[in-house]
């Protein structure tokens, strides 16, 4: 049986009240959600996904209200990110309360809160009585979808329902932070800059990646990955380098014309980051449905979504 895929809010709503598990839209990528609260139905997304159970996933709640129900406090810098850029691509990482089940947070006492901005996930959220668990939707490593297609391209056969809300307009994972010894921590690079949390936080600490121990999710050392070879880095080299092979271009607004590239994305013709951000997902899937042998992706500007483009890109890279 194939995934049906609907804006039905209430069809979605009755099959995770069922214990089943639904792909459903945010503003960064779609989310293969269940019932926080119940074990059973958040072992399914692991199934789905063949996720390793030492990845630990997102709650998404209604509001910063109903965050609280489920983690013992929430610091004041962290309040003031949540109430500044919720809802929207913000995760937070705060001391668990034990209604939360251990599946959840891959055993650890903390647990990654956020308020996803799309109408039909908050309608659904505000319907239910539970909160979501909901990593991206797509096999574990592979490149997160950003449509409803992309999630039954590769989930049809896994899971029984896609809550079809359009294209994400964000397009890259929520930004993750907490705190450590009073100073707040970013976790993982995602749909807020840096520049902004720290206009409300104060200058902040990056702890990206943990390699296969993550703390947060999100923090794997290879993640996000096509099936065709990416590497990152001088475009004219690397073109050098696979000379002999079609080779795929992905760029922020330089066409490089002068290298025969079999095909070109460029993320955004215009330079502006976050549409770079919003196609980055789509462009990367895009290569593994055509005829390409290596992909060839130049480093973007590391300031504003710039950041979270690049550290993709690393984690998509051949190894």
């Amino acid at each position: 049986m194939k995934a049906i895929i609907s804006n039905n809010v209430q069809e979605a709503k009755a099959l995770l009240q069922n214990g089943d598990i639904v792909a459903i839209p945010t503003e960064t990528v779609y989310g293969l959600a269940a019932n926080a609260l119940n074990a059973a139905a958040v072992a399914k997304i692991f199934e789905a996904k063949n996720r390793p159970f030492f990845d630990p996933l997102i709650v998404h709640v209604a509001s910063v209200e109903e965050a609280e129900k489920y983690v013992q406090t929430i610091p004041a810098p962290l309040l003031r990110l949540m109430q500044t850029f919720s809802p929207g691509p913000l995760t937070v990482l705060l001391k668990k309360k034990d209604v939360i089940p251990d599946i959840v947070t891959s055993g650890l006492d903390t647990v990654g809160i956020r308020i996803p901005n799309h109408p039909l996930t908050l309608a659904l959220l505000a319907a239910l009585d539970f909160p979501l668990c909901a990593p991206s939707a797509n096999p574990f490593g592979y490149v997160s979808p950003t449509s409803a297609q992309h999630v039954f391209n590769q989930l049809a056969d896994r899971i029984p329902f896609i809550l079809d809300g359009g294209k994400c307009a964000v397009g890259v994972e929520s930004t993750i932070v907490g705190m450590e010894n009073d100073e707040v921590v970013v976790y993982r690079l995602g749909g807020i800059a840096i520049e902004e949390i720290e206009k409300i936080a104060g200058k902040v600490k990056l702890t990206i990646s943990q390699g296969s121990n993550p703390k947060a999710p999100g923090m794997l050392d290879v993640h996000y990955a096509p099936s065709t070879q990416l590497h990152v880095g001088d475009v004219g080299s690397l073109a050098t380098q696979f000379q002999a092979l079609r080779l795929g271009l992905i760029s922020f607004s330089d066409t490089y014309t002068d290298i025969p590239f079999v095909q070109r994305n460029i993320l955004s013709p215009t330079g502006n980051l976050n549409e770079a951000a919003a196609n980055l997902f789509e462009v990367l899937r895009s290569f593994d449905e055509k005829n390409i042998d290596i992909i060839i992706a130049e480093t973007f500007p590391e300031k504003g979504l710039g950041r979270a483009i690049n550290d993709r890109l690393r984690r998509a890279s051949t190894k």
